[in-house]
Parts: structure tokens; C-alpha cells; sequence
């Protein structure tokens, strides 16, 4: 199950700040005035071992203090909802105010692990005055400061105290699970219908109709798979427009309790800033992932119009290209049985295993044709590969210095492992080690 951990909190009280700190990235846009985090943001994290997707829930512009408010409150539902762990970040420096006593009403009510996170504590004396936080009733007041990090390793400890032990290898699961995500209105839902033959869920032309992971189990045509259609991904809006909220934790949850993934993009719009940001969510969770193009009919096109798009896409989606893109029209029924043949085939080159003389029989030739560089007049010597166990294709390389092989090589190592062994769609993982 995926670990989701859910920052919630009203405006400019520092998560975006905090997201940064926890996923070491600099992804959230952070500016000095309230409700400027644009994208709904998500990344993976880990601590101590143990890996889970943070989500800033930020992003809302004071428009009428009805919407507003109402926002934030569904906001808070939908963490309480979906995440594993809340963490409900509070602005030492402003103290309690009506919206933080709101937010602390509704997760008081909740059974979800909740921990209050009090921002800003750059110093002793406000160690004091975090105290007032005790006074929501929900336990112990971690005091941190997200800019300088300070206090956040003992909150993390705490955090994923929640998640159990991850588990080398995964109990088998026996039917593939496929999930259908992308932006809203991208066809995720007629796709889902038209492989099934019958409207399973209401289709209509209103971005964000769909609410829920639906799973559905799907077997004709020789092929059976859970099929897991998502509630859709929100279209960033301009930072001086309200902005609305929306919801990213179960594309996520979708996205990581799945094997293959099939993004969906609008042939109209082409491949965005989210669709990029899902597709490098899969690749981190070592998912098998293709792309399809919907709406290719409402396209003007002359033979080259196909190729160009899928150089575009693959531009943008590098270093991992090796992905298949279709290109369908839903409506039209075009393509649409090609979709799920191909998935299944990522399935398969996901779920593979080489036999180890073949691949050593193969790879040490390459290998042979072309050495990995010397190094200060050392040699490396590879002398064995073999397969690991995993949710998805690792080969450990046995040689004599590992340390001395460099990125380019494992690049050159993993595409002839793609050229001889077909690992279209999926990521692979490359080990040097000694022998």
C-alpha cells in the first residue's frame, strides 16, 4: 500500500518550505505571499529506510472567504481520506487563528496518526510560546524550523514509525494491475468504457468527473488484468486566479498499488509539467509505464505529424525513452485493443528473468567489444552478471573495481541490455559490485 504523508495547514504558514526540506528537492515554487504554490506537489521521500510520497497541499488564493475557507476544510477531508500520516503545520509567529482552530476541529475527529508541526521555531524563546499549540488537543507539538531543517529528523522518526518494514520481495500478486492516469478530460474514463463495453462510470465533459480509483476486473480477449481508472489530475491555474483546489493522493495511490501504467495525455495539449511530473513518479517506483495519446483524430496530420510528436514526447520525458506511445482516438474506437496488448507486453518485460548463462553468455561479449575505460592504468574486469530478485529487472555486474565505473558506461550497459532483451516500458536497475 502506498505511504502517503499529507502536509495540511492554512496558507503561508511554511509547507511548501517543508516539502522541500523532506523531499530535497526545490520543486514547490516558496514566495512571501499566501497561496502562491501553483501545482498540487508530490514526490517520493525516505527516512531510515523507509520510502513514502509527501504531498503539499498548498495552493489557495483568498477569493470570498466561503470558497476559501470551504477549500481549505475539502483539502483536509481529502488528507484525512487518503494520506497515511497528516501533518498539520501551524505558524508560531501568527499563533492560533480561527482557520488553524477549523482545521484542528476536523482532525481531532479523524483516526488518522495527525502530528502538529510548529513552524518558524528559530529560537529558544519561541520554543515557549509553541505551547499554545497543546490547546488543539491532538498530542505532542513538534517544533521545527523547515528553512534551516531544524527539528525535522525527530518529527520524521515519528512519521514512519506508521509504515511497515518494506519488504524485499513482494508477495505475488497473481492478475497484473494497469492504472489509467493523467489530467482530467483526457479520456481516462471513456478509454475504461470502451474496453469494457458498458458505461461503467459517468462520463460527462466537466474536468474532474470522475471522484474515486475505480478498479474493475477485466478479462477478454485472452488478456486479464485489474484495470485501476483514476480521478483525474487539475490543469494548474494562474497564480492570481482563485485557485481550485483539487487532488492529487489518488492518482498516487493508484500509481504505486499498480504494476504497468498508462499515461494519458490530450493530443491537443500535448505532454505538460504534470504529465512529466506523474510519468518520473512511476519511473522512481520502478513501475512499467507507456503513453498514450488520446484524441489523435482531432489532429491535423500529414506523415510526418506522428513521428514529430512522439520525438517531442520523448524529449521531454529523457533519459528514460525507452516507453511505448500510441496513439488512439476513444471515441472512435481507434487503437484502443492496442493499448491493452501493449501494456500487458510491459507486463511481461517488467515481470521477466533472464536465465544467467544466456545473459552472461551475451552481456560479457559486449562487454569484451568494448571494456569499460581504464582508470589510472587499472583495469576493470567484469567477470560474472546475474539477475536479482525484484519487482522489477536488477542485474548485478561482479568486477574487480566497481567504483571505477562511471555513469556513461552504465548508460551504454543499460541500453544493450534493452537492445538484446527487450525491456521496453520498463526501468532497470544497474549494479557494479565486487566479487
Amino acid at each position: 500500500m502506498a505511504n502517503i504523508v499529507a502536509i495540511v495547514g492554512r496558507p503561508n504558514v511554511g509547507k511548501s518550505t517543508l516539502f522541500n526540506r523532506l523531499t530535497e528537492s526545490r520543486k514547490a515554487i516558496v514566495d512571501d505571499f499566501s497561496g502562491v504554490t501553483r501545482d498540487r506537489h508530490y514526490e517520493m521521500a525516505e527516512w531510515i529506510g523507509k520510502k513514502f510520497t509527501v504531498v503539499d497541499t498548498g495552493g489557495f488564493v483568498h477569493g470570498s472567504d466561503d470558497i476559501f475557507e470551504e477549500a481549505i476544510r475539502e483539502q483536509v477531508h481529502l488528507a484525512i481520506e487518503e494520506a497515511s500520516v497528516i501533518l498539520f503545520m501551524v505558524d508560531v509567529t501568527t499563533g492560533i487563528t480561527d482557520l488553524d482552530d477549523e482545521i484542528a476541529d476536523l482532525l481531532r475527529r479523524s483516526s488518522k496518526p495527525v502530528y502538529v508541526v510548529a513552524n518558524k521555531v528559530d529560537h529558544a524563546r519561541r520554543t515557549h510560546e509553541s505551547a499554545e499549540f497543546y490547546a488543539f488537543g491532538l498530542g505532542e507539538v513538534y517544533n521545527i524550523s523547515s528553512v534551516t531543517g531544524s527539528g525535522t529528523g525527530e518529527l520524521l522518526d515519528e512519521v514512519v514509525s506508521h509504515f511497515p518494514e518494506e519488504k524485499e520481495e513482494e508477495e505475488e500478486i497473481p492478475l497484473p494491475k494497469l492504472a489509467i492516469v493523467g489530467r482530467p478530460n483526457v479520456g481516462k474514463s471513456s478509454l475504461t468504457n470502451a474496453l469494457l463495453g458498458k458505461d461503467r462510470n459517468i462520463v460527462t465533459d466537466i474536468a474532474g468527473t470522475t471522484r474515486d480509483s475505480i478498479r474493475i476486473h477485466y478479462n477478454q480477449f485472452g488478456n486479464e488484468f485489474l484495470l485501476i481508472d483514476t480521478a483525474g489530475l487539475r490543469r494548474k491555474s494562474k497564480v492570481n486566479e482563485d485557485i481550485e483546489f483539487y487532488s492529487v493522493m489518488r492518482t498516487i495511490k493508484a500509481l504505486e498499488d499498480s504494476d504497468v501504467v498508462i499515461l494519458m495525455l490530450d493530443a491537443n495539449d500535448g505532454i505538460e509539467s504534470q504529465d512529466i511530473n506523474i510519468f518520473h513518479l512511476a519511473e522512481k517506483n520502478k513501475k512499467g509505464v507507456m503513453i498514450v495519446v488520446n484524441k489523435w483524430d482531432t489532429i491535423e496530420k500529414d506523415h510526418k505529424t506522428t513521428k514529430e510528436f512522439e520525438t517531442r514526447i520523448r524529449e521531454k520525458i529523457a533519459p528514460f525513452t525507452d516507453v511505448p506511445i500510441i496513439f488512439t482516438s476513444v471515441t472512435e474506437k481507434q487503437r484502443i485493443y492496442k493499448v491493452v496488448e501493449k501494456a500487458m507486453e510491459v507486463y511481461a518485460n517488467k515481470t521477466k528473468k533472464i536465465p544467467t548463462s544466456k545473459l552472461n553468455d551475451i552481456m560479457l561479449e559486449v562487454i569484451q567489444n568494448y571494456p569499460p575505460p581504464a582508470i589510472k592504468g587499472k583495469y576493470i574486469k567484469v567477470k560474472y552478471i546475474t539477475q536479482i530478485a525484484g519487482r522489477s529487472p536488477m542485474f548485478a555486474f561482479f568486477c574487480n573495481l566497481p567504483q571505477y565505473i562511471k555513469d556513461p558506461y552504465k548508460r551504454f550497459i543499460e541500453n544493450k541490455l534493452r537492445e538484446h532483451f527487450d525491456f521496453n516500458g520498463v526501468p532497470i536497475q544497474i549494479f557494479f559490485r565486487q566479487k
